[in-house]
């Protein structure tokens, strides 16, 4: 197979770049999936690349079952191998089997839901003697989701937010309460499957070299909609050998509303001098 064939110039120039950053920008129906899926195939084929070591990370479990079934298409059996997954599936498959370096957390830990988290951070208002009608349980959950989007604990959240939060000590302390009763629960919510992700590779240099051996190629899709702490987890996966490829559309953001950061791709070239942009 031509996997070049019926590619536009700057489509067979992303497939071909397959050694070190790269950013694709790429609008609605330009062909990015496409570009992805046989730049993966390409890896696997003509660049001998093991299917084992390549990665690639989308928003929605229907972009991504789209993705691996092209990848499949393309590659036969060896497209079983490659890692196609949401930023959340992947890092749940590596906390499965990993917590356990995440002291008191074991493997048979549970994923909160949205229904698990209002009763457990309506427990934790009670707990502290709060009137829940001054502290609703979706307006605290609101918060700290939005701080765990930007990487900041209890410990720092009056420290980056007192300026404009009024509220913010009181906040940081519903926080803590929250975090240990999910520690005491054995139990994570959906943002900590990053931030938990993040805080095992920097706390176990050794686990983060298994994974960043093991994901030699890494590829983001809609890389305008991440958020900062999605957007460290790649970083630090791919620090090693910077063979990262990113695709997404400059002009267009649509999930800022719930932490997607825009200097993400804009400044790519700043995090990477090296990169290619097509």
């Amino acid at each position: 197979m031509n996997l070049t064939e019926n590619l536009n110039t700057p489509q067979k120039q992303a497939v071909l770049h397959t050694e070190g950053p790269l950013l694709i920008l790429a609008g609605a129906g330009s062909g990015k999936t496409r570009v992805l899926t046989h730049r993966i195939a390409y890896l696997i084929q003509e660049k001998g690349v093991h299917p084992w070591n390549i990665l690639a990370i989308t928003f929605t479990n229907k972009a991504a079952k789209e993705m691996k079934e092209r990848v499949q298409s393309l590659c036969g059996p060896d497209g079983d191998e490659v890692m196609v997954s949401t930023f959340h599936s992947f890092c749940l498959r590596i906390l499965r089997r990993e917590i356990e370096h995440l002291q008191p957390f074991t493997r048979g830990f549970t994923v909160y839901d949205a229904d698990d988290q209002d009763k457990l951070m309506t427990a934790c208002i009670r707990k502290l003697g709060l009137a829940e009608k001054s502290y609703p349980s979706s307006w605290a959950l609101n918060k700290i989701s939005k701080a765990k989007d930007r990487v900041i604990g209890p410990d720092e959240y009056v420290k980056e937010f007192g300026g404009s939060e009024p509220l913010a000590a009181q906040i940081a302390e519903i926080y803590r309460t929250y975090q240990d009763a999910l520690t005491q629960y054995n139990a994570l919510d959906f943002d900590d499957l990053i931030i938990k992700a993040l805080e095992l590779f920097y706390m176990n240099p050794d686990v983060l070299e298994y994974y960043a051996q093991r994901y030699r190629y890494i590829h983001v899709d809609e890389y305008q909609d991440t958020n900062y702490a999605q957007y460290m987890l790649v970083r630090t996966l791919s620090m090693a050998h910077h063979n990262l490829c990113v695709v997404g559309d400059d002009d267009q953001s649509i999930y800022a509303w719930r932490g997607a950061d825009i200097r993400n791709i804009l400044e790519f070239e700043k995090d990477f001098k090296d990169a290619a942009v097509i």
